[in-house]
């Protein structure tokens, strides 16, 4: 974990203040908007480089582990993320929007590092990365639409546009870089090493464009975070149970039951926030959503790796 990665949080937060300082200046205010597609498309170019797509063969080598993951990550995490949604955002179509798209997307970097802390099976969770990443590609705009499509917030049209820009073209970028390296290793891990420290910079840059483009309307909604906090707790509560039972009904080692507890847990902010900032400009609170569930998300992970920890030792 460098050094970014583990003040990821404390970035993020700053990254909302500067923007909402830097909005104080119309100048500023009326442009930043520019640059955040920019941003984002660099920042998931440089992320996807760093995922090993050509090698998802590998999640199919533990048949049972990879088709248990795909289950509760993309048909019970869906649901169950619509029915908290439902519960407690209802009134408040962005915040139930940006909800969704959080938890639909599962995390394909750092849960690796979680995973890793809490002693679990790392190789194992390696191995599902890829698959994690082109079924949520694949599948958002389709989530989108079946639980958010009668909240008058989402245009068909445009979403597609957007995930297109946002997701689809920094991912053939990024695999036509990798099939180019393929057969010169050592220059592909050097560029992969030079560029690690960029996606949270991009990302970093984008939400301060983002505040300082929309931090007025933002900080006139600040009551609402509040709202979202209870769902985000009970996602992460009521998922470790169902992950850990899952495991062991499967007969899964306790390693195992770890990758599959994080892998199930841990959430793509970046992409969803991508999505968000492009898709719907003009719901800025969907992307406040989305700046929100990190700062809560990666410390409730810390203490979940602890929770696991004292789990494989009983």
């Amino acid at each position: 974990m460098n050094i970014f990665e583990k003040l990821y949080t404390v970035i993020i937060l700053f990254a909302v203040v500067i923007g909402i300082s830097l909005g104080q200046v119309e100048g500023i205010r009326t442009n930043a908007e520019i640059a955040i597609t920019p941003l984002l498309v660099a920042m998931l170019y440089v992320t996807f480089l760093q995922i090993p797509i050509a090698e998802i063969k590998k999640a199919f080598k533990n048949i049972k582990f990879t088709y248990t993951a795909v289950i509760i990550n993309f048909v019970w995490t869906p649901l169950f993320a619509w029915l908290l949604a439902m519960v407690f955002l209802g009134d408040h179509p962005a915040l139930y929007i940006g909800f969704i798209m959080l938890m639909v997307t599962p995390c394909t970097d750092w849960y690796l590092i979680f995973t890793g802390i809490a002693k679990g099976n790392v190789a194992l969770s390696t191995a599902i990365l890829p698959l994690n990443l082109l079924l949520q590609v694949i599948l958002l705009p389709i989530y989108l639409l079946i639980f958010g499509g009668t909240t008058g917030v989402i245009e068909l049209a445009f979403l597609v546009e957007s995930i297109f820009l946002i997701l689809f073209i920094p991912l053939v970028l990024a695999v036509l870089t990798n099939v180019l390296l393929r057969h010169k290793p050592q220059v592909r891990e050097n560029l992969i090493s030079n560029l690690s420290m960029l996606p949270i910079l991009f990302l970093s840059l984008a939400i301060v464009a983002m505040f300082a483009s929309q931090g007025q309307l933002l900080l006139a909604h600040l009551e609402l975070i509040w709202l979202i906090t209870i769902p985000i707790l009970l996602f992460f509560i009521v998922n470790l149970y169902v992950s850990q039972k899952v495991g062991q009904l499967m007969k899964f080692s306790n390693p195992a039951r770890t990758s599959l507890s994080l892998t199930t847990l841990a959430r793509n902010s970046p992409i969803a926030l991508a999505i968000a900032m492009t898709a719907f400009p003009d719901q800025p609170l969907i992307s406040l959503t989305l700046v929100i569930c990190p700062l809560l998300e990666l410390p409730i992970l810390a203490i979940i790796t602890q929770v696991l920890l004292f789990i494989s030792k009983n």
